[in-house]
């Protein structure tokens, strides 16, 4: 017999999706940023000098953690939108968006490479901007579950400027892990 699904049947099947897709986008977000020591304990980026308005470290962990949850609950809900009208760009841009944002702390915090953190952070925005208009016809509830990580993004891209111009020769402060250079 083939009938269409209960609402009950639709919510446990976006549940499903949701206890895959939450999970691992948290999981490899505490990945990416723990292989690259990203934090205040990095000794380069302590070497930094920071922007008046960088927010203590705890404040990253915890906004990361709800941020990653939130893009967690909108791939379930895209993934979930079987049939939906240009679903398959929406998952390209999204997961294109998802591999930079896990990147950016590898480059930044484990190459000190700022300005090369700043071209992957813009186009981040560029693509999860771009997927957040589009889910808006497929489901506007992930649409306005983008809108903290989009205003994120921004803040950590007026970060990242920011530490760029108080740190010209940032890339020079400390020798990259692996390398031989010796600082004189």
């Amino acid at each position: 017999m083939r009938g269409i699904a209960s609402k009950g049947q639709l919510r446990m099947s976006f549940l499903r999706i949701a206890l895959f897709t939450v999970p691992a986008i948290v999981l490899l977000g505490i990945v990416s940023g723990r292989a690259s020591n990203s934090g205040y304990s990095n000794g380069w980026f302590a070497a930094l000098d920071k922007p008046a308005m960088m927010p203590e470290g705890w404040v990253f962990g915890a906004a990361w953690t709800i941020l990653y949850i939130l893009l967690g609950l909108v791939l379930a809900m895209i993934l979930h939108a079987q049939g939906a009208r240009r679903r398959g760009l929406v998952i390209g841009l999204f997961l294109a968006q998802l591999l930079l944002n896990y990147a950016w702390s590898p480059v930044f915090f484990g190459l000190h490479q700022p300005e090369i953190a700043l071209v992957i952070i813009l186009l981040m925005l560029a693509l999860a901007g771009a997927a957040a208009v589009l889910m808006w016809w497929i489901r506007k509830a992930a649409t306005l579950l983008m809108l903290p990580y989009l205003a994120w993004l921004c803040f950590a891209t007026a970060l990242t400027v920011q530490i760029i111009q108080l740190n010209p020769n940032a890339s020079e402060l400390a020798p990259s892990r692996g390398s031989a250079d010796i600082a004189l």
